[in-house]
């Protein structure tokens, strides 16, 4: 994500149901690849439903783009394997040099595939265009207390920040706003086309591209020239696009591909447990399900010809007094995600579960009597129409059933009549920041391991959403929070945004999921750690 701050964060590791527990975390050194890497030069092939949204940096903000732009894309800090901590990668050094400036020293003869000079000046146009650009879709809102950034020499990149003492602007550099790019290849005010960035070479990452098939298939190269903090990778990857779960569990188990990575279904993923020609891996999860509301369109929003705010807060009660969690985890997902209950994840500093208390029975079961009550409290007439949209391929295959499942919930009560719809992703996100969808399903893959990123896309003014939702007191919470250094009064300044959420329920959170990958048994390295990242260069073959 994302997803993306030293301070107090622990590592979630939800058991997918019956899988063992596999993740890698062989001892690393420098910070760079298990020690078990030790690559053949084999090309080994990937398969994956993760849809491909734009391989610009500035454009998307989805898992799918984000797992492209960590092979081939330099960093100035990212993850050491096995750890949810960051590290400089091409920086040399990093630190805070005053309350608002954070000064990065590059490393000496940094060099773009394509021969170009990788300069302070990239650095300070990455960031400089993000702003710029501002894509709905893109994550620029991560940069929110980025005022400006100084190039004093070829190495020397200093960040001027609005406020002082943040304690996540480490991690938002590792995160999807913190790809550095070309200069001479991409523009400086506008998306830059896939084509021209894999024409343009313009990579200097653990891998280059060496063909481009847009959500076909992506071959990939290690990079000779890569001086970042993780080793160098050594065998050449294709990673297979599939338009359906079921296509992958078959390649997977036949052995066509090496690896699969998002998303098996459930049930794949418990058949495949049994197949002793692969082995099924799971790790730390940071991975959410979430409805968002559109405050604008949804039933009496602002812009509706009913517009109601009391009306509105209702209907978005009622939702949540009526999903039934574990009847979703354990009914469509088999134990593979949880309940969740918050708005930051069980086992990061910070979560509570606020919604289990307020909302429903107050036992984390949904309560029928409730939301009738909430609704003629508010003067709503029932039953209310509610147009619910998902996307039926960029959060595996389980989707159909897991909305199918909540509009039967909400249905079941008599207070809601449901139009569900489902668009394919590369649609659905440049829909869902046009006002289409009054309530829509979103799942969430973390930045960075920290409370913050599950709170700062969604809940600044200027968010990811887009979705019109405005509490000031929220805005400067979050901005409070993240400069805050003391953990004990930043771990109840973010329990106390969870609390004015709760209120305002912005979005209804309710699965937390694992990481989850399948593997043949010749393929080593699978690394799935804190870091939420998928990184292609550990893996081997023989």
């Amino acid at each position: 994500m994302t997803s993306a701050s030293t301070i107090a964060r622990r590592a979630l590791v939800v058991a997918a149901g019956g899988v063992a527990f596999s993740l890698v975390l062989a001892g690393c050194s420098n910070g760079g690849s298990p020690e078990s890497t030790g690559g053949s030069g084999e090309t080994i092939i990937v398969g994956t439903t993760d849809k491909v949204t734009t391989l610009d940096p500035a454009g998307s903000y989805d898992n799918g783009s984000f797992a492209v732009m960590n092979q081939v894309f330099p960093f100035l800090m990212n993850t050491p394997y096995g750890s949810p901590d960051v590290a400089p990668d091409i920086a040399e050094s990093a630190e805070f040099t005053a309350p608002t400036e954070y000064t990065v020293k590059l490393k000496s003869g940094l060099k773009w595939a394509n021969g170009h000079d990788l300069t302070s000046s990239d650095v300070k146009f990455s960031f400089d265009r993000q702003l710029k650009i501002a894509d709905p879709n893109g994550p620029s809102s991560l940069l929110y207390n980025l005022e400006s950034v100084d190039t004093p020499d070829d190495t020397t990149v200093i960040f001027n920040l609005k406020s002082p003492d943040d304690q996540v602007f480490p991690q938002i550099l590792s995160s999807p706003a913190g790809p550095i790019v070309d200069e001479e290849v991409f523009s400086a005010d506008a998306v830059t086309p896939d084509k021209d960035i894999v024409d343009g070479d313009a990579f200097a990452g653990q891998y280059t591209i060496s063909s481009y098939d847009f959500n076909n298939l992506i071959s990939y190269e290690p990079y000779a020239d890569y001086k970042g903090l993780l080793d160098p990778a050594a065998s050449p990857i294709n990673v297979k696009y599939y338009a359906d779960s079921s296509n992958l569990k078959l390649d997977v188990q036949e052995g066509n591909i090496d690896v699969a990575f998002r998303s098996l279904s459930a049930t794949d993923v418990e058949d495949l447990q049994g197949n002793d020609k692969v082995k099924v891996y799971d790790g730390p999860g940071g991975e959410i399900r979430y409805i968002v509301f559109n405050f604008d369109t949804q039933p009496f929003g602002a812009t509706t010809a009913e517009a109601d705010p009391t009306k509105a807060l209702a209907v978005r009660q009622a939702v949540a007094d009526l999903i039934d969690r574990d009847e979703i985890a354990e009914q469509v997902y088999k134990g593979t995600y949880t309940p969740l209950y918050s708005f930051v994840p069980a086992g990061l500093t910070g979560s509570t579960e606020v919604l289990k208390e307020t909302y429903g029975d107050g036992n984390g079961g949904p309560s029928v009597d409730k939301a009738k009550q909430t609704l003629e409290a508010a003067g709503v007439t029932t039953p209310i129409t509610l147009n619910l949209q998902y996307s039926p391929d960029h959060y595996g295959p389980s989707s159909g059933d897991e909305y199918a499942l909540i509009k039967d919930q909400l249905e079941a009560s008599g207070l809601f009549t449901v139009n569900l719809q489902s668009t394919e992703w590369v649609q659905y996100a440049k829909d869902r920041t046009a006002d289409l969808y009054p309530a829509y399903q979103l799942g969430w893959f973390p930045d960075y391991s920290d409370a913050d990123n599950y709170l700062t896309p969604f809940f600044l003014t200027e968010n990811f959403l887009s979705n019109h939702y405005s509490n000031q007191q929220v805005n400067d919470l979050i901005l409070q929070q993240a400069s805050t250094p003391d953990a004990a009064e930043r771990t109840q300044l973010i329990e106390q945004i969870q609390e004015l959420e709760a209120a305002d329920l912005s979005t209804v959170p309710y699965l937390q999921g694992a990481q989850v990958a399948v593997a043949g048994t010749d393929i080593g390295g699978v690394t799935l750690d804190a870091s939420f990242k998928f990184r292609y260069a550990p893996l081997t073959k023989g």
